[in-house]
């Protein structure tokens, strides 16, 4: 007798559908989207304005705790690297050199996730031998913890 051998099926409900993004991922694309049409929009003076009031109203939105937190990462990457330019990076305050995004804030609504996040894209120099961190989870900051934000983004914007 011949056995054939049958896939196995899963508890989960066939009516939901994964298509690779959550409903916040999607909802983060459209914005950056948004970002790069308005870009695309502004005049070459226009250009030139300064984007900080837009970083400023994003991080006035965010719920009280996130907005905490982004205040202050604000104000320390503002006073630890001046060169660098806020602007708004898939609706999140990020801040660039040459228009190239250094570092980030997530805020924890955003993702539905128990904490912000600082992070550091590839253009931030906090090479390490050969492992290093580009992302911190935040829940609050201490002045030690703003001390350690302020040595990495300088460290990161040079």
């Amino acid at each position: 007798m011949k056995r054939t051998q049958t896939s196995a099926t899963t508890t989960s409900s066939t009516d939901e559908k994964y298509d690779g993004f959550t409903d916040e991922e999607r909802s983060a694309m459209k914005e950056r989207a948004q970002e790069l049409k308005a870009a695309g929009r502004r005049s070459p003076r226009a250009a030139k304005a300064d984007p900080e009031s837009e970083v400023l109203a994003k991080i006035a939105e965010m719920p009280e705790a996130d907005r905490v937190l982004a205040e202050r990462i604000h104000d320390i990457v503002k006073a630890s690297a001046p060169d660098l330019a806020p602007k708004l990076w898939y609706g999140m305050p990020a801040y660039a050199r040459n228009g190239k995004v250094v570092c980030f804030f997530q805020s924890a609504q955003k993702f539905k996730s128990r904490y912000a996040t600082l992070g550091f894209s590839d253009q931030a120099n906090l090479d390490e031998d050969t492992m290093w961190a580009t992302a911190f989870a935040l829940t609050r900051l201490t002045a030690a913890d703003e001390a350690r934000i302020g040595a990495l983004i300088k460290k990161a914007a040079n």
